[in-house]
């Protein structure tokens, strides 16, 4: 099926969600379950014969039932040691996933909890991890583990770090349960690239294109998320807030704050009280400083649940727009306290000890987001921006290099590694980056304007002048908040016509130079200069024209006299 257009047949999405929803829930997986009812309740529209409808009421059916309901619900209430306990002899695909799962939950549980002082991430420090890989080895080499049980599998050899073959037994599990979403997320997470995902051998179902549009997204390939997400809301899923706040996140990442900021305000109506990607709107109504908004949207989080990380970043967000850095930090701390592994919590609590010039506590927040997720590019960009203050050029270049392979569309990372180069005097490498940064955007409308002052600073004046006018032609065609760079560019020009003898262009330029107070003096000047050379310039033109028509002045003699022509002599003899 290609991406951007297929057909999907709504009556089998909706029954194919219900009985993955009740498989979900009897093996306690939450998130997958309430993903998968929320795209269920998207096609609330669409009828289906009830006789075909899987019902929530359902229970395994097996000798094991009793221990299976005992395990859940001592599981349900995250008494993990009690559910493994209690099951731990269960053959029963549900009730082995229910012991297995208890294991590695109560595992992450205890090395959560020995993480919230030291803001340590060690994936080494759960012992359980190893054990329970052999168990599953075990059952896999059996062929007893069943989708679900290899998604578990998968999971565990990532947390040992053996990534290649977490992603073969991943990849294992989504064909064995394509409709378990968790499986599909941490196969996502291990895709490192574009190529990576290509290769992969997928199976032809149609949840698959929610996977893509979700990698896609995480790989920064924002358009080609959207394309699907459109076509996905076009194929039955328009009122779907999964798909919208994905839609959303699309935006923001390709810096469409307006639109992003709009499309989240749809999906905070359609669903007010849900939390998920709330500390990214945040951050949108955050860089456009829309104070009230945020304040608003601190408080209703607040109301909804006070303990969510989500609302800790929100609130965070709004002290930091306040200028209230350290109370920003606290409530960072707060959402750690709560999940140390909550990547966005980490950076902006590095931007926060950027405000505040502790670099030393904005490096090691930047590396611990990293050691959370090592694609995420603010992290790899702010260690960058970190060293950029402590004059460490060489560190700047390495992180504002892995950022710009994450973000390579991302005019900010380029202009950044050029200013660098250029403080090392690799002056052809800036160059190179500048001119980069402007062939795929320049959000921030500065990488010609460096270009040429560069060439500038270079007496390379042909190529400055070449870069100005470039720049000039462009930033004359839309608003921007300070001018003075752009008259400076004037000036430049001005001056650089003068001296080549382009009067007209010189005049254009240096007429710009009055309309602004700083160059305004400077603009008569060159104004009078430009008006004395065209003087000259009529001048010598007109002494031109007057030798041209009057009669030639004759040579003289040594005595004064003109040499005058004589007739001729002609004779034929």
């Amino acid at each position: 099926m290609a991406e951007d257009s297929f057909k999907l047949d709504l009556k089998q999405v909706k029954l194919d969600l219900q009985k993955a929803v009740v498989e979900c829930s009897l093996r306690g997986l939450m998130h997958s379950t309430k993903w998968l009812a929320e795209l269920n309740y998207a096609l609330i529209d669409v009828n289906v014969d009830l006789q075909e409808s899987v019902s929530f009421k359902e229970q395994p059916v097996s000798s094991e039932g009793d221990i299976y309901m005992l395990a859940k619900s001592y599981f349900d209430l995250k008494e993990y040691d009690r559910c493994a306990y209690f099951s731990n002899w269960c053959q029963d695909p549900k009730t082995r996933f229910l012991h297995l799962y208890s294991r590695y939950l109560a595992g992450e549980k205890k090395k959560l909890d020995d993480m919230r002082d030291s803001f340590t991430v060690d994936p080494s420090q759960n012992q359980n991890l190893l054990e329970l890989a052999a168990d599953l080895k075990k059952d896999y080499l059996n062929r007893t583990l069943d989708g679900y049980g290899l998604y578990l599998y998968g999971i565990v050899l990532k947390r040992l770090e053996l990534l290649k073959e977490a992603l073969d037994i991943l990849v294992e599990a989504i064909h064995k349960e394509p409709l378990h979403w968790g499986a599909w997320l941490e196969l996502s997470s291990l895709i490192t690239d574009r190529n990576k995902l290509d290769s992969l051998v997928l199976p032809s179902h149609w949840i698959k294109h929610f996977f893509l549009g979700h990698t896609y997204l995480d790989q920064q390939l924002n358009d080609e998320a959207l394309k699907i997400y459109s076509v996905l809301r076009t194929n039955g899923f328009e009122n779907c807030n999964y798909i919208l706040a994905q839609t959303a996140i699309a935006h923001h990442n390709r810096r469409d704050v307006d639109m992003a900021i709009n499309t989240f305000r749809r999906v905070q109506k359609a669903d007010p009280h849900r939390l998920d990607n709330l500390d990214t709107y945040s951050n949108l109504l955050y860089v456009k400083e829309l104070k009230v908004e945020l304040a608003h949207l601190a408080h209703h989080a607040c109301e909804i649940d006070k303990y969510r990380v989500e609302t800790c970043c929100v609130i965070g967000n709004y002290y930091s727009l306040r200028s209230e850095h350290q109370k920003a930090v606290l409530y960072f701390q707060r959402a750690l306290k709560l999940n140390p592994q909550y990547l966005a919590a980490w950076t902006l609590m590095g931007h926060e000890f950027m405000e505040m010039k502790n670099t030393n506590a904005a490096i090691q927040c930047y590396r611990q987001a990293i050691e959370v997720n090592r694609r995420d590019y603010r992290a790899w960009y702010g260690l960058g921006q970190t060293y950029e203050i402590l004059k460490m050029a060489y560190y700047c270049i390495y992180y504002y290099k892995r950022a710009q392979q994450l973000r390579p569309n991302d005019s900010r990372m380029l202009t950044a590694l050029g200013e660098t180069y250029e403080k090392l005097e690799k002056h052809k490498d800036a160059v190179k980056c500048y001119y980069r940064a402007h062939s795929v955007g320049d959000s921030e409308g500065t990488a010609l304007l460096r270009v040429a002052k560069l060439f500038e600073k270079l007496n390379e004046s042909e190529h400055a002048a070449n870069a100005y006018t470039q720049f000039v032609k462009e930033t004359d065609n839309r608003q921007i908040a300070d001018k003075s760079e752009l008259f400076q560019a004037y000036k430049y020009l001005a001056n650089f016509h003068i001296k080549h003898n382009k009067l007209d262009d010189a005049y254009r330029f240096a007429q710009k130079c009055l309309d602004y107070e700083e160059t305004k003096e400077e603009g008569k000047a060159l104004l009078r200069t430009i008006a004395q050379k065209r003087n000259q310039e009529e001048s010598d033109i007109s002494m031109e024209e007057s030798s041209l028509s009057g009669s030639r002045p004759r040579p003289r003699l040594s005595d004064g006299s003109s040499l005058q022509p004589s007739p001729m002599n002609l004779s034929f003899n």
